[in-house]
């Protein structure tokens, strides 16, 4: 490194953030905030939104056409990363993450203008499909964008710290979506929120949309395209060379296998795994689950931004892989104290209860369903299902004849999965043996958002804002250490495909992955091994194979031609 680079560092390090460089963060960061407020309503109403687009079936199959429609806004994601990364690249920074807000905003308010099945028929569905696979390829060139773009206008030294603001948005988008929905609620009632009120949030999406739109037409093209632009040094097929050429392929995807992979499956446990196992697992009710979630994330989303500014005083990786790390080796213990505090009873059951189900595992199907359509109909997938819904914590014993499922409880006579009346047997046989009853009043409920000084809400706020700790290590330096390991020419494209990847499919699979663990093997924590595996694998990798980059003069890598990665 130079003896001017070195000073210049210096000099930016220690200079204040400018009237634009807080204008820049501001605009770029607000797509951040519609991305996941749009994600927290549409998973928070997916169930209103099956009701009035999918009326035409029974309940069950308008819910998994809800959920469908969901996914497809996650799968078109990498799509939109190609199209829009390459345009970025071809184009600039700033028209295209103005396009791509525009898209994504009207999308979103067209949600809550669209006319239900009941009043066009089919057509509802196929708009709302064609609106929500919009809104993702919309997103999909987003986050590349606006890390970008924030990242080629931040000083050098200072990449870190710039782009963690992009980060704590998502947190802020998570707290405005549940806001409005709870403010809506409260306004509307339960009656008219579930007859019309739901569309409210869609449609004040707008005001983001307007303050969106206005601050990123104001700003300037990045200083980085621009000086690219000026040298005539720019990429005329950045897809073919991003991904066509293997010098420049090799990294896009070690940047998947050794940052965005471990630091999507982090992201994922520590808040919606989490709210998950909370919620279905430990049977805590939805409005404490929600404000337990909320302050923990009040508590650590300081992080973002302390854990950028670190990494630009001692590099991205040991902050990135060290997140990894921590969080393979804790999850288990930190999840087994979240079982005691917040449902004691169940903690105590499922440590003395001895529950089996008696099969031929030959049998028995690996419940993957990460988008509700399969249905798992034999005996022994019938039981394990209903005891996993249960949480009861079971072993697979070898028994019973050939396609028979018993289920035995406290060693007591089994009870037969074909039975008509299995699910009730069940159920008594349950709560007889010392498994606590859905009245259990150990589990923990929150009297007010304030209730948080009794030592059962305190202890499991902490182990949260630990989780969430973990996911601002991971999360807050991955945008400058993406931006840094490709060179201008073709970073939006580059950059953008392994972050969607990671996020959209190794994370987006995680709770179904993890579901039909603990379905499979009985134990409520088994699930618990995919982020586990998949962070040990970014940290193996990542600690081999990705360079340490905050250092990097991303100006003068594209004045020597090349991005030198060593």
């Amino acid at each position: 490194m130079s003896t001017a680079y070195s000073t210049s560092v210096a000099a930016d390090r220690n200079r204040p953030m400018t009237r634009e460089e807080r204008k820049v963060i501001l605009g770029s960061s607000l797509g951040t905030v519609f991305e996941w407020y749009d994600f927290y309503l549409y998973g928070s109403l997916a169930g209103l939104i099956g009701t009035h687009f999918f009326s035409q079936y029974p309940e069950g199959t308008r819910n998994i056409f809800a959920l469908l429609t969901f996914a497809a806004g996650f799968l078109v994601r990498p799509f939109g990363a190609i199209v829009f990364g390459r345009i970025g690249d071809l184009v600039g920074r700033k028209y295209t993450f103005l396009v791509t807000i525009v898209i994504m905003g009207a999308s979103t308010f067209v949600v809550g203008l669209l006319p239900g099945s009941d009043t066009i028929g089919i057509l509802a569905p196929i708009l709302l499909i064609v609106l929500r696979c919009l809104q993702g390829l919309a997103l999909g060139g987003e986050y590349g964008g606006a890390a970008t773009y924030v990242a080629e206008h931040a000083p050098n030294g200072r990449r870190g710290f710039y782009t963690s603001f992009i980060q704590i948005t998502a947190t802020a988008g998570l707290f405005l979506s549940l806001l409005v929905i709870l403010g809506v609620r409260t306004w509307t009632g339960e009656a008219e929120f579930a007859a019309w009120g739901w569309r409210v949030p869609f449609l004040l999406s707008i005001v983001l949309l307007g303050i969106s739109v206005w601050i990123r037409s104001t700003l300037h093209e990045s200083p980085a395209f621009k000086k690219m632009k000026e040298e005539g040094t720019g990429s005329k097929a950045p897809l073919s060379e991003a991904f066509g050429q293997w010098k420049n392929a090799k990294w896009a995807l070690l940047a998947l296998l050794g940052l965005t992979m471990g630091q999507a499956v982090v992201w994922y446990t520590g808040q919606f795994y989490a709210l998950f196992f909370l919620g279905s697992i430990l049977k805590v009710d939805g409005p404490t689950t929600n404000l337990l979630i909320a302050w923990a994330l009040l508590l650590g989303s300081g992080g973002f931004v302390l854990f950028g500014w670190l990494s630009d005083k001692i590099g991205r990786k040991p902050i990135i892989l060290g997140g990894c790390l921590l969080a393979a080796l804790t999850y288990f213990p930190l999840f087994k104290l979240l079982t005691a505090e917040a449902n004691p009873a169940l903690h105590q059951a499922q440590q003395t209860i001895p529950v089996q189900v008696l099969t031929d595992p030959s049998a028995c199907s690996f419940q993957f369903n990460p988008v509700g359509t399969a249905r798992f109909t034999q005996p022994c997938d019938i039981a394990k299902a209903a005891l996993s819904r249960a949480s009861v914590q079971y072993s697979v014993v070898p028994g019973t004849a050939a396609g028979e499922t018993a289920v035995r409880i406290n060693n007591g006579a089994p009870i037969r999965a074909a039975d008509p009346t299995f699910a009730q047997q069940l159920s008594a046989g349950l709560t007889a043996a010392g498994y606590p009853a859905a009245s259990n009043p150990s589990v923990v409920k929150m009297a007010g958002p304030f209730d948080i000084f009794r030592e059962q809400t305190a202890v499991i706020i902490g182990v949260l804002t630990l989780l969430v700790i973990y996911v601002t290590m991971v999360y807050g330096p991955i945008a400058a250490a993406l931006v840094e390991l490709f060179p201008t020419r073709i970073r939006y494209t580059s950059m953008s495909l392994p972050y969607h990847i990671g996020n959209g499919w190794f994370g987006g699979l995680l709770p179904a992955t993890s579901l039909a663990m603990v379905a499979q093997t009985g134990d409520i924590y088994y699930g618990l091994w995919y982020p586990i595996v998949i962070a040990l694998a970014t940290v193996v990798i990542g600690a081999i194979f990705i360079p340490e980059t905050k250092d990097r003069d991303i100006f003068e890598a594209e004045e020597s031609g090349t991005n030198a990665r060593a």
